[in-house]
């Protein structure tokens, strides 16, 4: 009888905590399994297949942030965080690309102290470019930045509608060395809806797609690639100098291929097999 009930309450035992473990699962951000060889280790979460809002409503948003429209992005993985300088400098290191300039001082950045978990800044939009191909991703499009940072729900900042806080922002500074960016995940409170983090201020973001004010007007809403041509270069998220307007989720700034400022920084993505349908990865609830 003894031995029974022991074999009964094992078994109970065994149904939760594989139950707990199963709850814990479906609250967590669904990280993208790595491929072969990962050569940057940083997490990247799962951005499922679907439509999300994109843009905003005239007279909210500036002209070049609208119409307003559903667009369809096919699932995606991003970095989690901004790339920062530690993973900067071993690409510098791996490669023999050229070495951003130093924002906080003399010499090389590698010879700054205390600066590793910062995100890196002074890069171009080549040097994003070349860093997310080295690490066999790519940079985002202007519509995945953007669902990635909103979610579906079409919010205006990553954590909602509530204008910003010190503990959801690093944005409206002005320049003090090291202490002016944040470590990359540092201001849990700014959380997009997938656990994304960092995407309004600290740093602004290279995405892949040409600058056109009017793009919105034309644009395919599947999966659109941004115009086939252009001068600039979207910039995507606001920085610790931009102003409240810039470090929305709809925000677009621009920049020429040699811009390098000491507040525009990058991620990078990865495309996902299957054209998106991800059956693990679900929408964020709004």
């Amino acid at each position: 009888m003894t031995q029974g009930l022991s074999k009964r309450r094992t078994r109970l035992s065994a149904v939760g905590l594989f139950a707990t473990a199963a709850f814990t699962l479906a609250l967590s951000p669904v990280l993208a399994a790595p491929p072969a060889k990962e050569l940057d280790l940083v997490p990247m979460i799962t951005i499922p297949a679907g439509s999300f809002i994109m843009g905003t409503q005239s007279p909210k948003g500036r002209a070049d942030e609208w119409p307003q429209r559903k667009v369809h992005v096919d699932a995606f993985a991003i970095d989690q965080v901004e790339v920062t300088n530690e993973r900067y400098l071993a690409f510098v290191a791996t490669t023999g690309h050229r070495n951003p300039p130093n924002p906080y001082g003399t010499g090389a950045l590698v010879s700054a102290k205390g600066i590793e978990q910062l995100p890196v800044v002074q890069v171009t939009w080549y040097d994003a470019k070349a860093y997310c191909a080295w690490a066999k991703k790519r940079l985002p499009t202007e519509a995945e930045w953007e669902k990635a940072a909103r979610g579906t729900d079409g919010r205006t900042f990553p954590w909602g509608n509530e204008e910003p806080t010190s503990t959801r922002a690093n944005y409206d500074r002005e320049w003090v060395n090291d202490k002016t960016l944040y470590a990359v995940g540092s201001l849990p409170g700014g959380d997009s809806p997938y656990g994304i983090k960092d995407m309004s201020g600290n740093a602004r973001e290279w995405v892949q797609d040409w600058y056109d004010p009017d793009y919105y007007e034309n644009a395919p809403t599947t999966n659109p690639q941004g115009p086939d041509k252009g001068i600039v270069r979207v910039i995507r998220g606001g920085s610790w100098h931009s102003p409240l307007a810039d470090i929305t989720a709809t925000a677009r700034g621009r920049g020429g291929f040699a811009l390098q400022t000491h507040g525009t920084g990058f991620r990078c993505v990865r495309s996902l097999e299957g054209h998106g349908q991800d059956s693990s990865a679900q929408e964020p609830a709004k």
